[in-house]
Parts: C-alpha cells; structure tokens; sequence
C-alpha cells in the first residue's frame, strides 16, 4: 500500500451480539488495496458473520467499517456494492431455472441505471452482453452460456458464482469458501481461477482448506470464539503453536 492510499478494508473494533452470544469481540484489521487474505477458524469463530458486517447484510453491535476510506458502518448493501463491494456464499446463490448468460446479464445491468429501464428490452444493451460473456469466459464458462443453471455440475456453479461477483468489476471481492463441496480436480482449477484474478482486485477469502488458503493469500487471519487469535504472512501463521493447536489439530 502506498504512503498516500486508503486501505481497501479497515475494520476497527468490530463486535457482533445475537441475543447473549457474542459471534465477533472486537475484531481489528487492515486490507490494503490488490492483497491477498485468507480468514480462517474453526466453526463458529466468527468468520461469516464478518463477512456478513462487511456486506451490509448485518448491523455491527459496536465499532467501525470503512471501505477505501470511506465510513459505510451504516450502508446498505446496495451502496456497498456501488462503491465496488462484492460478494459470493457459502451456498450458491443462484437463479438455477435461467441460463448461465441470464445470470450474468442479470449481475452486470444491477448496478447501472439501466435496471431501472424496466420496459426497455434487454437486447437493446450490447455492451451487457458483451460483459456477460467476457465474465463467463474469464471464469471458463464461455461453452455454457446458454445452459441452465440447474443443469451445470456443483463445480461449475461455484464458477458461475465467482462470474456473477466479477460482473461488477469489483474493487473488493469477498469469497465464502470458494471450494465448498469441490472435488479434488475441481478445487484445483478453482485455486487456478482465483490466482489468475485481476491483480488490482482486493480478495478477502474464506477457505477451509488450508492447501487453497495458503495457495490463493499473502496474508492469514485467525479467528477463534470471535477474536483475532493470529495475523501475518502466511508461513509465519502457519508456523504459530497456537494456530496449530486450536485449528491444525496439533499440540
């Protein structure tokens, strides 16, 4: 990051209540702008809810959420993602009865005023299309535009996925467990995706899988019962005793 640049992401004292259980205590971190970073945990440390307090699609319980310095603590989601916010889940999250092409063309016109051209046939915008499909080839769906989405493999949704976030051209993509479900051969060329992404791009990802976190990241986040547990170079983190015992199954 350079002297005078706005980090992408700067997290600062973030916690997160539902009722008596605290899921985020007071969660710290800077993203600078292109960096790689990986937030692992084991289950129940926090790590979708941060995302979801990133988003937009959660209120934060106390502290402070800025987007290349920008406040956006109390934005919704939509003028997150105008600011060039993206996000994939956990679970696919899409429309499986409408082509691939549709799916995209659905991402690209979402943040343009032409969405709100609802009498205006969508074939009337070339350049939508022309979008669409470079999204899906970058993510190597170019032969599927015109299947349904019910009908692509689990892997190829997934792709999909990822094809719909970059619609946008994000500026900071979110990744909730990329290779959620994946086959061995699948979980590689999705880790071969990922790593061919726009290097201008900020990427905050989620992965259990520690071969795809220390692949895709220059940076390891910890989280463990809500808090930050460990942060640095991915070697160093993996080096930690701590991160072993309470995550790698060591001690």
């Amino acid at each position: 990051m350079t002297e005078n640049a706005a980090p992408a992401l700067s997290i600062t004292g973030l916690s997160k209540e539902f009722g008596g259980l605290l899921a985020l205590d007071g969660v710290s971190l800077t993203v600078a702008p292109g960096e790689r970073r990986a937030i692992i945990g084991p289950n129940g440390a926090g790590k979708t809810t941060l995302f979801s307090l990133i988003s937009g699609e959660a209120r934060p319980s106390a502290g402070r959420i800025a987007l290349f310095g920008r406040d956006v603590t109390r934005f919704a989601p939509y003028r997150r993602a105008g600011l060039g916010l993206a996000r994939t889940y956990q679970i696919t999250n899409l429309f499986p009865r409408l082509t691939a092409l549709d799916n995209c063309l659905l991402a690209v016109q979402a943040l343009s005023p032409a969405k709100f051209h609802l009498h205006r046939a969508l074939h009337r915008y070339p350049a939508f299309h022309q979008r669409a499909r470079r999204v899906l080839d970058a993510v190597g769906l170019a032969d599927k535009e015109d299947e349904a989405v019910r009908n692509l493999s689990h892997g190829e949704q997934r792709q999909l996925e990822i094809a719909l976030a970059l619609a946008g051209s994000p500026r900071l993509l979110l990744l909730d467990e990329p290779t959620a479900g994946l086959s061995p051969a699948e979980s590689h060329a999705m880790t071969a995706l990922l790593k061919d992404l726009d290097p201008a791009i900020t990427v905050l990802v989620i992965e259990h899988d520690m071969d795809v976190a220390f692949a895709l990241t220059d940076r390891i986040t910890v989280l463990h019962y809500g808090k930050v547990v460990a942060d640095g170079l991915a070697q160093e983190v993996k080096a930690n005793a701590l991160v072993q015992e309470i995550y790698l199954g060591t001690s």
